[in-house]
């Protein structure tokens, strides 16, 4: 189900705390930091077969440090999306709605994210999101 959509527009947030990194595998990065009092991961790289690992448990545990509030996990920046990473997107995605929070995926139009998720049929499953500001707006609107 995809929320893509460039009539909403919502106001630019604040962060507001310093960001928290994960040290993971292959020159990803993977960056916690809370916007307007939501949970966002920020994943710079290419996610493929050996950092999709690190992909997974660092949603996983946003989703799990979230408790009932909506996680954000930015993706506008990587550079590189394998089909483990889909996987990953899609575990961590039922792992979300199981907590009846969805998961806020953002992608923006960066071609290499955007392009393997409509291929393979996934925009009709994943919730995506142009801005990290967007994604956060809407986890407001519940």
């Amino acid at each position: 189900m995809s929320v893509l959509s460039t009539d909403d527009r919502v106001p630019l947030s604040t962060v507001s705390e310093l960001p928290e990194a994960d040290p993971a595998p292959g020159g990803l990065g993977i960056v916690h930091h809370e916007v307007d009092g939501m949970l966002v991961i920020a994943v710079t790289g290419e996610v493929d077969l050996e950092t999709a690992p690190a992909l997974h448990e660092a949603v996983t545990a946003g989703i799990d440090r979230t408790r009932g509030m909506p996680c954000v996990l930015d993706l506008t920046t990587v550079t590189f999306l394998g089909s483990a990473g889909l996987t990953a997107l899609v575990d961590a995605t039922g792992r979300a709605e199981a907590r009846r929070e969805p998961l806020r995926i953002v992608v923006d139009s960066n071609r290499p994210v955007i392009r393997p998720i409509q291929v393979t049929g996934l925009d009709d499953v994943l919730r995506l999101y142009h801005t990290v500001d967007e994604a956060v707006g809407a986890g407001r609107q519940r």
